[in-house]
C-alpha cells in the first residue's frame, strides 16, 4: 500500500539501542551485584542478632532433650565391667546354666570390678533387671577375694543360690548390650527374653502403661473442666464494663502472685478429712462426723488442685480473643431474627475457637507433665507418670528408665500436637 507497510515487510528499527549497558555504582561495580551484597550483609547482621537466643535455646532446650534421648538407649555399665563374661554367653542358649568357663570369667571380672570400685554401679544396673541382684553382686565380689581356685560354679552358688538360677544369667546377657531398647520396653511393661524375643513383664511389674493412660485421661479431664469453667468467666470479663472487667482480670491473675507450693499446700488444709470443707459440711448438717469424705491424697485432690492452678491458662487466651470480637456482630445477628442462643452458637462461638484451641493446648501440655501438685496432694492413687520419672531420677537412680519414660511422654505430646494440627490447625490458634 502507498504510504504504509506492505504485508510481510520488515518492522521499523527501534529508536533505542538493543544492548543497554548495565547500571553501575560509583566504583564501577554492577548495581545488581551491589544489591545482592547488601542483602547478604543484612541477613548476616540479622543472624548475628539472633545468635545469642539460638545459643540459649540449643544449650537449655535442644541439648538436654538430645542427652535425654541418648541416655534412654545408652547402656555401657555391664559391657564395660563384664566384657569377657558376655563373650562367653554369646552362644549360650538359655536352656540351662552356663559352663564352668563362664563362671570362672565372671568371678575374675567381679574381683576386678571390686578392685576398680565400679562394682556398685554394676550391681545397681543388674538390679534393674532382677530385683535383689545388687546384694548378690556385692556379696559375691567381696567373698570371691578368698577364693583362689575353682571350680567357680560351686563357689558362686555356695555364696548365693541365685547363681544357680537361669534368670540371673539371662539378666546379665540382656543387660550387656551397649545400645539397648530395654529401657523403652520396660517403660511399656515389656522386656527382652534370653532368645531376644519381646515378652510381657510379670504382672506385678506392669505399671507404666496404666500410668500413661491415667495421665492422659486426667490431663484431658482437667482440660475439659477448665474449658467449662473458663469460657463463662472469659465471656463475663469480655462483656462486662471496663471497671468490672479489670477487677475480674485481677482475680484471675491473683493466683500467679502467690507461690505454686503455697497454692498446692493450701488445698491440703481445705480438703483433708479434718479440713475446712469437711468441717463446713458437718457444721451445716449435710453429713455426720463419721461420714467425712477423703478428698486429699487421692485422685480427687490431684484433679481439684490442678484445675485451680491451670484455670488461668484457659481463661486468658479465650478472653484475649473475645476482646477482639466486635459486639455489633451479635446485634446484627439479633436484628436478622436470630435468637440469643442461635446468635451465640453460629456467630460468636466460632470466632472464639482460636482462643479455645490455644487455652486447651496450653492446659493439656502443662497438665500432662505436672509434677509438684500430684506429688503433694495425690498420694498413692493420685500419682502421674511425671512423678515416677522424678522417682527414677532422684531415688532409684535408674536414669535410663527415666529418660525412656520422658522420651515416650515427649513422643505422645508430639503425636497429639500433630493430631491437633491436622484436625484444628495450629494456624487457627490465637492468643489475642
Amino acid at each position: 500500500m502507498p504510504g504504509g507497510r506492505t504485508f510481510g515487510s520488515a518492522r521499523p528499527a527501534s529508536r533505542f539501542p538493543v544492548n543497554v549497558p548495565p547500571l553501575t555504582a560509583a566504583d564501577g561495580t554492577p548495581l545488581r551485584r551491589k544489591l545482592r551484597q547488601a542483602e547478604r550483609m543484612r541477613r548476616v547482621r540479622a543472624f548475628g542478632l539472633v545468635v545469642p537466643l539460638l545459643a540459649f535455646i540449643l544449650a537449655s532446650f535442644v541439648a538436654p532433650i538430645a542427652l535425654m534421648l541418648f541416655r534412654s538407649i545408652d547402656n555401657p555399665v555391664v559391657a564395660d565391667n563384664l566384657p569377657r563374661t558376655l563373650g562367653a554367653l554369646g552362644d549360650w542358649s538359655g536352656a540351662g546354666l552356663p559352663d564352668e568357663g563362664a563362671y570362672a570369667l565372671l568371678a575374675g571380672e567381679l574381683k576386678a570390678a571390686r578392685k576398680a570400685r565400679t562394682i556398685g554401679r554394676l550391681a545397681t544396673r543388674l538390679n534393674y533387671e532382677v530385683s535383689g541382684l545388687r546384694s548378690v553382686i556385692t556379696k559375691s565380689a567381696r567373698r570371691l577375694g578368698r577364693v583362689k581356685s575353682g571350680p567357680y560354679r560351686d563357689a558362686l552358688i555356695g555364696i548365693d543360690r541365685k547363681w544357680g538360677e537361669v534368670a540371673t544369667w539371662n539378666a546379665i546377657k540382656v543387660a550387656g548390650a551397649r545400645i539397648t531398647a530395654g529401657y523403652y520396653l520396660n517403660a511399656l511393661d515389656l522386656r527382652l527374653g534370653v532368645d531376644g524375643a519381646v515378652e510381657a513383664q510379670p504382672e506385678e511389674r506392669r505399671i507404666y502403661v496404666a500410668l500413661f493412660l491415667r495421665t492422659l485421661w486426667i490431663s484431658l479431664l482437667i482440660t475439659g473442666v477448665c474449658l467449662l469453667l473458663g469460657y463463662p468467666i472469659a465471656f463475663l470479663m469480655a462483656s462486662a464494663p471496663t471497671r468490672i472487667a479489670n477487677l475480674l482480670l485481677i482475680l484471675v491473675l491473683l493466683p500467679f502472685w502467690t507461690s505454686l507450693l503455697v497454692r498446692t499446700t493450701a488445698w491440703i488444709v481445705v480438703l483433708q478429712t479434718n479440713g475446712v470443707l469437711n468441717d463446713t459440711l458437718v457444721a451445716l448438717g449435710l453429713m455426720d462426723d463419721a461420714g467425712r469424705v477423703q478428698m486429699i491424697y487421692n485422685m480427687i485432690g490431684t484433679v481439684v488442685a490442678m484445675i485451680h492452678i491451670l484455670l488461668p491458662f484457659m481463661v486468658l487466651p479465650i478472653y484475649s480473643v473475645m476482646k477482639t470480637i466486635p459486639p455489633s456482630y451479635m446485634r446484627a445477628a439479633r436484628s436478622l431474627g436470630a435468637t440469643p442462643a442461635t446468635a451465640f452458637v453460629r456467630v460468636y462461638l466460632p470466632q472464639t475457637v482460636p482462643g479455645i484451641g490455644a487455652g486447651a493446648i496450653l492446659v493439656f501440655i502443662l497438665a500432662i507433665g505436672y509434677y509438684i501438685t500430684p506429688a503433694l496432694v495425690g498420694g498413692r492413687t493420685g500419682q502421674l507418670i511425671s512423678n515416677f520419672i522424678a522417682y527414677h531420677m532422684q531415688s532409684s537412680l535408674n536414669w535410663g528408665l527415666a529418660a525412656a519414660l520422658g522420651g515416650l511422654l515427649l513422643a505422645g505430646v508430639m503425636a497429639l500436637y500433630l493430631l491437633y494440627n491436622r484436625v484444628v490447625g495450629i494456624d487457627n490458634m490465637k492468643l489475642g
